[in-house]
């Protein structure tokens, strides 16, 4: 079944375009990569999913619900979790209560978070802004799988952490992934990303300009849209 749908999108600052017609699809339990080099449109890609830039044009539907009308806190009630870019984490709040504080019934609580990241365990009561950059990564990620979402979308998850942080951080992804999870992820560690996708998504200037398995997203076409 088709969870998310983004048809044709075209997104708008001021009189700027910045996206031009992106298309992608997340099934049901499927992890969807959207990949591209820096200013090429994923964020603003991630920002018209949630609501918080709405496209001109197209048409962005969840689990067959009409997004385009709808204000960015319904669309999260809808099941969309957004763990985004800079990590956001309420500073002056505990580690408990950042997770608690848009928690929602479902298999997220907090024994299954701490299972996830046994480190944020440690720090339930530490203030969020006591806790290191991978901290704070790992207490957003657990923020947005409270609200048991039916999709979880990562956008960086991982950039500017140290490599042990990093490695946490992908075997969550890798954990999620086989509990049955439905990620849009973005991130720019092509081994790890290839990894765990089961299709990828690439956008160039703003456009979609390449889809497919993460085994037909060969080195020549790397080389073309991602610099590598």
């Amino acid at each position: 079944m088709t969870l998310l749908e983004v048809s044709g999108i075209e997104t708008f600052y001021g009189k700027s375009q910045a996206l031009f017609g992106v298309e992608l699809e997340v099934e049901e339990g499927e992890v969807v990569t959207l990949m591209g080099r820096n200013g090429m449109g994923k964020t603003t890609t991630i920002r018209s999913i949630c609501g918080l830039n709405r496209p001109r044009t197209g048409r962005i539907a969840f689990a067959g619900t009409d997004l385009s009308r709808l204000p960015p806190h319904r669309i999260a009630q809808l099941g969309i979790g957004l763990v985004p870019e800079g990590r956001r984490c309420f500073p002056n709040l505990t580690v408990r209560e950042n997770l608690i504080v848009s928690a929602r019934p479902g298999k997220w609580t907090l024994d299954s978070v701490e299972a996830l990241f046994p480190r944020l365990g440690e720090r339930f009561g530490q203030y969020a802004n006591t806790l290191s950059g991978g901290e704070q990564q790992m207490l957003a990620i657990g923020r947005a799988l409270m609200t048991n979402p039916r999709l979880v979308i990562l956008d960086e998850a991982t950039e500017g952490l140290a490599p042990v942080i990093r490695d946490d951080i992908w075997a969550a992804i890798a954990k999620l992934k086989r509990e049955g999870e439905a990620i849009l992820l973005v991130d720019k560690t092509i081994d790890e990303i290839l990894a765990v996708a089961d299709r990828c998504v690439v956008l160039e200037k703003g456009k979609t300009v390449w889809r497919g398995k993460p085994g037909e997203f060969a080195a020549d076409l790397q080389n073309r849209y991602l610099g590598l």
